[in-house]
This record gives C-alpha cells, structure tokens and sequence, in this order.
C-alpha cells in the first residue's frame, strides 16, 4: 500500500508535535501558543505542503453543505 505521506512531510509533523509539548509552537497570525494536537498536525502539514512534500490535499467543506441541503430538502417534502 502506497504512504499517505512522504517521510519528510511526517519529519515536519513529528516537530510541530515536539515543539508544541515545549511550549514553543506558534498559530499563524495570531501568533498564540497551539494546545491543541490536531492543530499541530494541521501546522506541520500545512508547512511540508509549502515546501512541496507529498501530503494529500485539504479536505473542503462540501460535504456538510451536502448534507444541509439534502436535510432541507426532506423537511421541505414533508411540510407540504
């Protein structure tokens, strides 16, 4: 089975991770210190797709708009 992510692109997320255990790691432009895990992935990724490592696109939001549209459709049929 073929990496989801270059080996260089998981480098850049394993130092997100450690600089964010240190304390050191910081949101764009608010310049906060990140907490979060998540974010600290979503910060090392966004820096090896900068670079242009292999890592796969952002996911977009189109899915939860699919499904609003969908439910409004159903609650529309069942008014009439």
């Amino acid at each position: 089975m073929a990496r989801k992510y270059s080996k260089k692109a998981s480098a850049k997320v394993g130092r997100a991770m450690k600089k964010r255990k240190a304390g050191t790691l910081k949101s764009g432009r608010s310049g906060k210190t990140v907490k979060s895990r998540k974010q600290a992935i979503a910060i090392g990724l966004s820096e090896a797709r900068a670079e242009g490592k292999k890592v796969p696109k952002k996911k977009s939001g189109k899915k939860a708009s699919k499904k609003k549209t969908s439910r409004n459709k159903k609650t529309k049929k069942s008014k009439r």
